[in-house]
């Protein structure tokens, strides 16, 4: 079992809902507004769930460039994304905030998600500039808002960015584990839509052994997911869904369809 809101299943796949470029952010579709964002999110979510997916994750992928600090006018208008298409949701769900680790926990709360995921540790030169985030302030919110069910998936090899990190990944997986409580570990490629090294996802999986999940963050696609899911619990997969497999277009059912068809096959 991965986790308890994933029920008894060995491998687990969780679909990106990607949310458009949120109200104050650069790329925000003003004419269309909250509600285009919403009706948007409402057609991938019905095609992700018919394709059969275990569980969804909504993402700012599109706030470009990103910010470390979530806006509060951001952190309003997910939440009330969110909100507005849970009802719908027959499929557990999550929550991330990119890159604010303690704005990601708070929407998850105030949402009802089962999981968050982050960049919760580590030391990055990014497109952004140094990023250091602080997990303990957002391990610290999650005790505080009354949720150590909330489960906080950790990933460890942030997109867009190189470790200043000298140690092994394999090294930080593990000490993320036992110095910041990961719940779980991701592995990521360089950037979104390309895989982990296999490489990386094989260290990783040694050094942790069965301690807590692993899944590949990045990359997934019909061609590598057996290999994939031969080393990880599961992945995360948002390009790959969408169509002609480009991350800013809307989802794909039939891609979804097929992935989830073949992923059932290896389990």
């Amino acid at each position: 079992m991965i986790f308890d809101f994933l029920g008894p299943r060995k491998k687990a796949v969780i679909a990106m809902a990607h949310i458009g470029a949120l109200p104050g952010t650069p790329l925000y579709d003003a004419d269309g507004g909250m509600m285009k964002l919403i009706d948007d999110v409402v057609g991938d979510i019905e095609k992700l769930q018919k394709g059969g997916v275990h569980a969804i994750m909504f993402g700012n992928e599109n706030d470009r460039p990103y910010q470390f600090e979530a806006p509060i006018a951001s952190v309003a208008a997910m939440t009330a994304i969110i909100s507005a298409v849970r009802p719908m949701l027959s499929v557990p769900f999550g929550v991330n905030y990119l890159w604010d680790p303690a704005a990601s926990v708070a929407i998850a709360v105030a949402t009802g998600a089962s999981f968050a995921r982050e960049i919760f540790t580590g030391v990055f030169a990014s497109d952004m500039g140094v990023w250091s985030p602080n997990a303990a302030e957002a391990l610290r919110l999650r005790r505080n808002l009354h949720r150590p069910d909330l489960k906080l998936l950790f990933n460890i090899n942030a997109e867009f960015a190189s470790s200043l990190d000298s140690r092994s990944i394999g090294l930080r997986a593990r000490s993320a584990i036992f110095s910041s409580l990961a719940d779980a570990i991701l592995v990521s490629g360089p950037l979104t839509g390309q895989p982990a090294q296999a490489s990386d996802l094989r260290e990783v999986r040694e050094a942790i052994g069965t301690e807590v999940p692993l899944f590949a963050n990045t990359g997934v696609r019909l061609e590598n997911v057996d290999d994939v899911l031969s080393i990880a619990d599961g992945c995360v997969i948002g390009t790959h869904f969408k169509v002609d497999g480009s991350t800013w277009n809307r989802v794909d059912g039939g891609r979804v369809s097929r992935f989830m068809d073949k992923v059932a096959t290896l389990v």
